[in-house]
């Protein structure tokens, strides 16, 4: 049945959302697969190429925050239409670049977008859905996280070996400006409660320098070592960083954030769920295509197809729990989750060969997938409406701080393998990731709240 006063258009703005959220995702890997080819057109050297995948992961990551408050303080529906419409007006500019310094400023600028559009997009969701129908929103919404970037690798080796790799970014024109165009019709009005206040500019600078340089730490990590000079002071100067910005939000009038809201027990787990997972999917994706590419001799659209099942099963999973998640809770949700996907991701590190190593990681991506939608319920179990967007800003920070995690910690272990021909290093890495997924999931016991999500009424009397 029809809830009373609820929007009959909500399931097509998720649909839409999204769509728009999966080109952010997808942006990530698509790109990743290409470039080879952008090396070679534009004579790139490889520190270089490095740095059209950081530039974009690390602006993406640390202007969550602002973008997160930015929708609560000026409202969704422009934050939304102005993200997406940076992202696809930056695609172009990735697209018809012709230098490195054409082709980074392209990527710097769709992480902004991006860090725009993506919690700004789950605040929307988050407040347009409540109770049973919330979980199931979330579960969708967790499914394109975990799915985008596998399906990532096989649109990437479609676009690359047909039209070029231009087209990794072109195709994000069309599609940008078709969603633009419907969101501006049907994209609900904010709020009056969400127009209140200013945005702290020197708390956003603060806090997106402290996010950028531990991401840039992270991914450096792995080849400058952990415990490097270079590597230490980076992440010393993030918490340097980081302590600057809990002390202004102390004394500064209108501040970025509440720190309050990190303390609350729900907003903790869940970030840290949502941590663990997308370290995890990251981990199994990065140590599948080396292991499949450069090992096995797979090409980039045949790793892409093999990885499907993955995409698949990840959406499955999410599914899944969105469905089961109102009636048992996320704790449950949770263990069980990264209970399987240590199973999964144990067969691997136990069995050689590409069928394994597929059939593994699928396994796996099921079970990321359960933590996915438990880290999203969890986090917003107890959220106001006019805290939804930093707190979806929260739970994206912790999804890029995931990601950069998995692939430093994963190919340091694995560095033997992925410079040689031998399997230990993969052996190893898939080992320590299905160690990690299983004290996760012990973890989830006592860091998951046991009661079941609220529903939005509850969260709202809450406060």
């Amino acid at each position: 049945m029809e809830e009373t006063g609820a929007d009959p258009r909500r399931w097509r703005l998720l649909g839409l959302l999204a769509i728009a959220q999966f080109m952010l995702i997808l942006d990530v890997t698509v790109v990743a697969i290409a470039l080879p080819h952008i090396g070679t057109d534009l004579g790139l050297d490889r520190s270089t190429l490095t740095w059209v995948v950081s530039a974009y992961t690390l602006m993406f990551g640390g202007l969550m925050l602002l973008g997160g408050r930015a929708s609560d303080l000026f409202g969704s529906r422009v934050v939304v239409l102005t993200g997406l419409l940076v992202f696809t007006a930056a695609s172009l500019t990735s697209g018809l670049a012709n230098s490195a310094e054409l082709l980074i400023g392209g990527r710097i600028a769709q992480g902004v977008g991006a860090a725009l559009l993506s919690p700004s997009a789950l605040s929307v969701v988050t407040k347009t859905f409540d109770g049973e129908e919330r979980n199931k929103a979330l579960g969708i919404w967790s499914a394109i996280g975990g799915g985008g970037a596998a399906i990532g690798v096989l649109i990437g080796g479609l676009l690359t070996a047909g039209p070029g790799w231009q087209w990794v970014f072109y195709v994000n024109v069309p599609v940008g400006l078709v969603v633009f165009a419907i969101l501006l019709r049907m994209l609900p009005a904010d709020r009056p409660a969400e127009r209140q206040g200013r945005l702290d500019l020197p708390g956003a600078i603060l806090v997106t320098a402290g996010t950028g340089t531990a991401i840039y730490a992270l991914i450096n990590a792995g080849d400058r070592g952990w415990l490097s000079a270079a590597t230490l002071l980076t992440l010393a100067g993030a918490v340097v960083l980081y302590a600057a910005f809990a002390w202004l939000q102390r004394v500064v009038r209108s501040p970025l954030m509440d720190l309050g809201i990190l303390t609350r027990r729900p907003v903790a787990a869940g970030s840290f769920l949502i941590l663990v997972a997308t370290a995890l999917m990251i981990s199994i994706f990065f140590l599948g295509s080396f292991y499949l590419q450069h090992y096995q001799g797979y090409g980039a659209l045949r790793t892409g197809l093999s990885f499907l099942p993955i995409a698949v099963a990840t959406t499955i999973g999410a599914h899944l729990s969105g469905q089961l998640v109102g009636k048992v809770g996320a704790r449950p949700i949770a263990m069980i989750g990264l209970a399987v996907a240590a199973v999964g991701i144990a067969v691997p590190a136990i069995w050689d060969g590409a069928l394994m190593v597929v059939i593994g990681t699928t396994i796996g991506g099921a079970g990321i997938g359960a933590a996915f939608v438990a880290a999203s319920t969890t986090t917003f179990s107890q959220i106001d409406y006019r805290e939804a967007g930093v707190a979806s800003g929260i739970l994206s920070t912790f999804h890029e701080f995931g990601g950069s995690l998995g692939v430093a910690v994963v190919s340091s272990i694995a560095a033997a393998s992925l410079a040689g021909t031998v399997t230990t290093g993969f052996t190893r890495g898939f080992t320590f990731a299905a160690i990690v997924a299983a004290v996760a999931a012990l973890l989830a016991l006592a860091v998951v709240p046991a009661a079941k999500p609220s529903t939005g009424a509850e969260a709202h009397a809450v406060h």
